[in-house]
């Protein structure tokens, strides 16, 4: 018999990927506003993407959703094998799922690319229909020209050129050797920068700007499986902070091979950031110095390559990098009547977050800046938050504004987090808010909606209830999560601090599922408390920026908030745990280690323990050099204070959670740290989690390491 009964959480979590398994994304609105490119699988626990178009005037003029492409018919039914590369770059992305995980298009959105089992496909996005291309070895990245005539694509470090026919396909730049590789982006800039590429079309199609990178100074790891000890360790060239980058170039290549070097001084800014390349002007670069302190905005000559520059930032902390921006902005009176040029760009300016056009900033402290989603002939739309000097505080909430020298309009209605894409006059709203699963995705057209695009993704079997707040003077923003059934006589509740905590990773959302996991562990018999402390993005510069350093101050910020919260949620402060993963792991470690008198029981997954091990571009940007600041290292780490807590101080109870194939935060972090406690004489237990990357996707293990965390938490917290 099959069984009616509702999964539980733990088990629907993980076989719907977090719930975001059917729901609609990557989303690309053609110029003329006729279709809506996206991805979509076809249920809330089918991994497979489809790639969709939804016909804006279809028959009798009413929108019309269609598959483009199909994984299933396209590979025949068969499973999908991912070369190594292609898994890496998915891992970088944090990418689980499968079939089509992205595509590209040409300048009309009329062709698309993408791959499947690295092999080459392309859609007809008119007619409806779908072709595999013949390429030698596995496909990376392709992407179409503007033109839609050709397809550029990366094979074992080659970049080459294929007709959309399938026609002439031949290599553009070849690596000279197996150090070197054309077309993709290294790890910190795929990591770190929010750079994934490493190619860009020029404009009219006859060539392009594509990236050189070489890694033989770069060391190398060796990740292992301990499980398999007849498998070769997998190597990975990983830029430990204050050991050498990959040597990252640019250059200029025409469709027959020719290349020009793009010159710039990469010994003072050996960081390619960004490149930007549209028809509003020649090629734009953002090049940052390894302290990402000083940052170049560069305007590129591809018939020479010399470059000019067109603007500098500097910062006495570092620079934030942005999606959207450095871009131009069109050629019209619009842009002209900006004054001082057409560089669009976001900067800290004055304590706030701000949006530049040329000379002029067209925004202040109302507003934090996020991205740039469009620039379009009258206006720029951006995501933004309430800045530090809004009327009224807007905890957790994004959102979409509309943006000239006339003022600011806001897009998007209503509490919650929304983001947009646009062109023309068509704009793709897409809206989460807390009291409703999911993301409402609506089509504008002229600001009016004309369609809505469907989410198949699965309802949870349970109902988040964050009540969003700001704690202690420092007006930490909180949500805070209860047992549905609690009652006023139940008293006051053992606490779960659920943070992430650290730079780039804001965990209070006006949004209902990103408090799902916690609203689960709520209803275990926990009062759980989300805070984002100084670190965190969506405040200000100087709240990002206070961590400077010291990362200490983002444990102060957990125990601020957690004894504000005190004072009007029934906690108890005597039984205190906290759960984290990444630098929420090394929050959850730090805080049994270092505050034994406040946490009472950690579960700390993938924690950086020894900031020396992690990559250059994180983590020297927030404690430098470690040749010339070693004492910031020493300060923030784990394993050179593990056994310094004072003798009289309480022994806590810590499980360290960590996938021995995670080639991000590697296993050595734990292993050290484990190592330290232990000669130390400090208990704690170790997790290791066979085949499991930073992501932990696999279904089974996402389900029960849940599981075992609640038993954990129960046990230190002694529950019952």
């Amino acid at each position: 018999m099959t069984s009616t009964q509702p999964p539980s959480f733990p088990r629907q979590s993980a076989r719907t990927q977090r719930f975001t398994l059917g729901a609609p994304r990557a989303f690309t609105v053609s110029p003329d506003g006729s279709r809506v490119v996206f991805l979509r699988s076809a249920s809330g626990t089918d991994r497979s993407g489809l790639l969709w178009v939804l016909d804006l005037d279809g028959d009798g003029g009413q929108p019309q959703e269609r598959p483009a492409a199909d994984p299933r018919e396209l590979l025949g039914g068969s499973a999908e094998k991912l070369s190594a590369e292609e898994r890496a770059r998915r891992e970088r992305s944090r990418e689980g799922s499968a079939g089509i995980v992205g595509y590209a298009v040409d300048g009309a959105v009329e062709l698309a690319a993408f791959t499947l089992s690295g092999r080459l496909f392309t859609a007809e996005l008119r007619a409806g229909t779908s072709r595999e291309l013949p390429t030698p070895g596995p496909v990376l990245d392709p992407r179409p020209s503007p033109d839609g005539r050709l397809v550029a694509y990366v094979a074992g470090g080659t970049l080459r050129v294929t007709g959309a026919e399938g026609q002439e396909d031949r290599a553009l730049a070849e690596p000279e050797d197996a150090q070197v590789t054309y077309g993709l982006a290294e790890f910190a800039a795929a990591e770190e920068m929010g750079r994934s590429r490493g190619f860009w079309w020029a404009p009219d199609s006859d060539g392009l700007l594509v990236a050189r990178v070489d890694e033989r100074e770069v060391r190398r790891w060796w990740i292992s499986d301990p499980a398999h000890p007849d498998r070769e360790p997998s190597k990975v060239a990983y830029p430990a902070a204050g050991t050498p980058n990959a040597d990252v170039g640019l250059f200029f290549v025409t469709l027959d091979g020719q290349r020009t070097e793009v010159t710039w001084d990469r010994k003072a800014y050996p960081y390619l950031a960004r490149v930007h390349w549209s028809a509003a002007g020649p090629p734009l670069l953002l090049v940052q110095s390894r302290d990402q302190r000083i940052q170049r905005h560069l305007a590129v000559d591809p018939e020479t390559g010399a470059t000019r520059t067109v603007h500098v930032d500097e910062d006495a902390a570092w620079l934030e990098l942005f999606p959207g921006v450095p871009a131009w902005a069109p050629e019209s009176s619009y842009a002209r009547g900006f004054g001082g040029g057409r560089l669009v760009r976001i900067a800290d300016e004055g304590g706030a977050r701000v949006l530049a056009v040329g000379d002029r900033v067209l925004t202040g402290a109302q507003l934090q800046l996020r991205a740039v989603l469009n620039i379009g002939e009258s206006d720029v739309l951006v995501s933004a938050a309430a800045g530090e000097e809004a009327v009224e505080p807007e905890t957790g909430e994004i959102h979409v504004y509309r943006v000239n020298e006339l003022g600011i309009e806001r897009v998007s209605q209503g509490a919650g987090v929304h983001s947009a894409v646009r062109a023309g006059s068509v704009t793709v709203l897409a809206s989460s808010r807390t009291d409703v699963s999911g993301t409402s995705v609506q089509v504008l057209r002229d600001g009016k909606q004309i369609a809505v695009v469907a989410s198949y993704a699965e309802q949870p079997v349970l109902r988040a209830r964050p009540v969003l707040t700001q704690a202690g003077a420092r007006r930490i923003p909180c949500a805070v999560l209860l047992p549905s059934g609690l009652r006023e006589s139940d008293g006051p509740l053992p606490v779960l601090m659920d943070p992430y905590g650290g730079p780039h990773g804001q965990r209070v959302f006006a949004a209902h599922n990103p408090y799902l996991t916690s609203q689960w562990f709520a209803e275990q018999g926990f009062a759980v408390v989300v805070a984002d402390g100084r670190g965190t993005p969506g405040r200000s510069p100087g709240w990002e920026k206070a961590i400077d350093g010291d990362f200490g101050l983002t444990l102060d910020d957990q125990i601020e908030a957690l004894q504000a919260l005190a004072g009007s949620f029934p906690l108890d402060l005597e039984r205190v745990a906290i759960r984290g993963w990444s630098y929420g792991g090394y929050l959850a470690a730090s805080a049994v280690l270092r505050r034994p008198d406040v946490f009472h029981a950690a579960v700390a997954g993938a924690p950086v323990t020894d900031w020396r091990l992690y990559d250059t571009h994180y983590t020297e940007r927030y404690l430098g050099d470690p040749a010339a600041r070693p004492e910031a290292y020493a300060v923030n780490s784990l394993v050179t204070d593990a056994g310094l807590t004072a003798a009289e101080d309480p022994v806590r109870p810590l499980l360290i959670v960590h996938g021995l194939a995670d080639d991000n935060v590697v296993m050595a972090h734990t292993l050290r740290l484990s190592s330290a406690l232990l000669g130390a004489g400090r208990p704690h237990e170790v997790l290791p989690l066979t085949g499991v990357t930073h992501m932990t996707p696999q279904e089974q293990i996402a389900e029960n390491l849940l599981l075992l965390q609640v038993d954990f938490l129960k046990r230190a917290l002694r529950l019952g």
